[in-house]
């Protein structure tokens, strides 16, 4: 790739990384899903919500995520030029500058949707809700917290990615933060966003050690990470299917079990390409990753189907 001939355009679009959207997109379509489903129909206002919150929350996340790592970034341009893609502020494509103010904006815009929808859907919780989002990621990668730099960086993108953003998205379907279904989904939601958390540090393991990270994989290495991350990847489907056992308020077996099927057949991909993604084989690590993705997000776009599904054809559940 030629950064000098890229158009203006060009240079935002590699920016925003379109192909990282799905980790935060997948997650608020389930809450749509399980919001919709326990309302027993679809509100257009609550998906104009979902999609207008998500393309600022998306480009608040990673823009300033890019500002926030730009020197171990740099770090990891320098150690392995030729075994990762160029990065924004190390390579030239955008100044810092830029991507601060852009992802401050994107930020204010968030809320201000948030704030818009909560006044005309009835629903004062949006607010406090996408108030609570935007703060999960300033901890996790802004000063002063840090947090992904500090340790527990990863538990912070579970609990934003696996909880606040469904919790948020079925509210504004429905009005219950925590609706029955909802909650017995969870467990399983929180598990694979830990395990995306987790394998997401794979390809900067020395990078951020040496940049003083205290990412999981930089205190406890490849290995140990990536058996964490397979065994998340297994346990996720396996609450989804435990939850209609278990809790009386749980969505039926049949809307649940094909997206289980679906994520641990992936997960089963995933293990076998585990051997080659040791440190530093970068196009292993992210043959892995891809099947860790598909896992994650198929399943979980399998499940928002069967839930939804369920939830219409009974015509809504109890919140």
């Amino acid at each position: 790739m030629r950064v000098e001939s890229m158009s203006p355009g060009a240079r935002w679009w590699y920016a925003l990384k379109p192909a990282s959207w799905p980790k935060v997109l997948v997650p608020a379509v389930c809450g749509q899903a399980v919001g919709a489903a326990v309302a027993g129909r679809l509100s257009a206002g609550a998906l104009a919500f979902g999609a207008l919150w998500m393309v600022a929350d998306v480009a608040f996340v990673v823009l300033l995520n890019d500002w926030g790592d730009r020197e171990v970034d740099a770090l990891k341009r320098r150690m392995f030029p030729e075994g990762c893609s160029p990065k924004t502020i190390p390579d030239g494509i955008l100044p810092a500058r830029a991507l601060l103010l852009a992802g401050l904006g994107a930020g204010a815009a968030a809320l201000l949707v948030a704030w818009g929808a909560g006044d005309a859907l009835d629903r004062p919780l949006l607010l406090p809700l996408a108030a609570l989002g935007l703060l999960v990621f300033a901890a996790y990668t802004l000063p002063p917290l840090r947090l992904n730099y500090r340790g527990g960086g990863e538990l912070l993108e579970m609990i934003g990615v696996g909880g606040v953003l469904p919790v948020m998205h079925a509210y504004a379907q429905c009005g219950a933060w925590a609706p029955a279904w909802l909650a017995a989904l969870l467990p399983g939601l929180l598990a694979l966003a830990l395990a995306s958390a987790l394998a997401s540090g794979l390809s900067d393991e020395q990078s951020d050690r040496a940049g003083g990270k205290r990412t999981v994989t930089a205190l406890f290495g490849n290995a140990i990470t990536r058996r964490a991350t397979e065994a998340l990847a297994g346990l996720g489907p396996l609450l989804w299917l435990a939850a209609p056992l278990l809790a009386a308020g749980a969505p039926p077996i049949g809307s649940v079990a094909p997206a289980a099927a679906v994520a641990l057949y992936f997960r089963a991909r995933l293990v076998e390409k585990s051997a080659g993604a040791v440190t530093n084989a970068f196009a292993a690590q992210a043959a892995y990753k891809l099947e860790l993705h598909r896992a994650i997000w198929w399943g979980t776009a399998v499940l928002s189907a069967g839930v939804l599904a369920a939830g219409l054809c009974a015509g809504g559940r109890p919140r």
